[in-house]
């Protein structure tokens, strides 16, 4: 049998494999979106940041710790949390898992060196910053205390976030996402937010909303008004996806949007099956993705399920706009200012490791912060996220000069 283009590279192989499935049309956006940088290539492929993790002792023998999966610079935000206040917080959970507790201070560490480019850093500062960034995590560790960003002292970039999401109305809100007809609502179908959908992926969703409508306390809240195919993210784009404008409390301006999203396995998986770290019987992978960002977090999203749609574990929930994530890159060049945005997912990320330690496996905090007070993981983490930055620098490289990586002609 004749090898196809992508059998010569395992590492191009990797990628086709963990896309199996997936809408072309979406799958093709990411790929050109993965050629762009190796900081998006980062976020497109994580399970091949798992892959090669350094055998060392500070990333093999660190206390367990609940865990995003994918921590990225990218992957902090606000949301509106279920008592309607504003939060700041870790916001992606697709990759959640039970795993050392320096895995995601790595990747977050190594999106930052990664990512110098998209911040328009240098290596130094990107480096600096990544000490700032560990210093706090181990700090906000040794104290022992899991706290939260506070709207009211939140400063720089991050309370920027704070005041854009309470200044913004529901009406300024919906009219990014969708248009107006008769005094009615319909998605904005543009190709860079959301796609059509089909008559039967429509049908589909309408039936599952109305099956799940009738078990709530306000069953017309959720009256579907228009469906459309989601494109946001990276490392999740291409999964089935939608996008759901409903009644909410009332048309035009009462509308609410919802996120309908496929969850698949944890890219942390295999490299936590070979280490020997067990994890706890889901029922399912959205119940996974939920329960660990309910764990984490300091206060519930506001509107946040697993649910079964179409026979596929799927989370469902209120859509978080990307614009409410950190604007990192805007940074304008003021070191003080990138090292506020990093030192705070630092603090973060430490605050929920210890907001949801002790559970179903999780060590507890005592054990956290004896680790904290160690002094040989620290200087090995950031060596390690520098040896990790020049190893997915060469992966992109790689993806880059592969068939998968090249620009496709227009309409393929």
């Amino acid at each position: 049998m004749s090898k196809t283009p992508h059998d010569a590279d395992p590492m191009i192989q990797s990628i086709v494999e963990r896309n199996q499935g997936r809408d072309p049309e979406r799958l093709a956006m990411k790929y050109a979106k993965m050629r762009d940088s190796a900081f998006i290539f980062l976020r497109g492929a994580c399970h091949l940041f798992y892959e090669q993790l350094p055998d060392d002792p500070a990333l093999r023998q660190a206390p367990l710790a609940w865990s995003c999966g994918d921590l990225h610079f990218e992957n902090c935000g606000s949301y509106k949390g279920d008592n309607r206040l504003p939060y700041f917080d870790i916001n992606d959970f697709d990759e959640a898992a039970l795993a050392p507790c320096t895995w995601d201070l790595l990747r977050l560490l190594t999106s930052i060196q990664c990512g110098a480019n998209e911040l328009a850093a240098t290596e130094s500062e990107a480096l600096a910053v990544s000490q700032d960034c560990l210093d706090a995590y181990r700090n906000a560790l040794l104290r022992g205390k899991p706290l939260w960003v506070e709207a009211e002292t939140a400063t720089g970039l991050v309370g920027d976030l704070f005041t854009t999401l309470q200044n913004r109305s529901r009406a300024e809100y919906l009219d990014k996402r969708t248009v107006r007809k008769n005094g009615h609502r319909q998605l904005k179908v543009d190709g860079v937010k959301a796609l059509a959908a089909t008559d039967d992926d429509r049908a589909k969703v309408h039936e599952f909303v109305k099956r799940y409508a009738a078990r709530q306390e306000h069953p017309a809240f959720f009256e579907v008004i228009d469906v459309a195919r989601r494109i946001a993210g990276t490392g999740s784009l291409g999964l089935p996806r939608f996008v759901v404008l409903v009644q909410g409390k009332g048309s035009p301006d009462g509308n609410y949007l919802l996120d309908i999203k496929m969850a698949q396995s944890s890219a942390l998986a295999p490299a936590l099956e070979r280490l020997g770290i067990a994890q706890p019987a889901w029922p399912d992978e959205a119940s996974r993705v939920v329960a660990v960002q309910k764990r984490m977090q300091a206060v519930d999203h506001a509107f946040l399920y697993p649910v079964t749609f179409d026979g596929q574990s799927c989370v469902f929930k209120g859509l978080q706009p990307s614009e409410d994530r950190v604007a990192i890159a805007q940074w304008g060049k003021k070191l003080d200012q990138l090292r506020n945005v990093v030192c705070t997912m630092g603090r973060v990320l430490a605050w929920d490791q210890l907001r949801a330690s002790g559970h179903a496996g999780a060590a507890n905090a005592d054990a956290l912060i004896e680790f904290a007070a160690g002094s040989q993981w620290g200087p090995a983490l950031i060596e390690a996220s520098t040896e990790r930055v020049k190893s997915t620098e060469a992966q992109w490289r790689r993806f880059v000069d592969s068939p998968l990586g090249r620009p496709q002609p227009h309409g393929k």
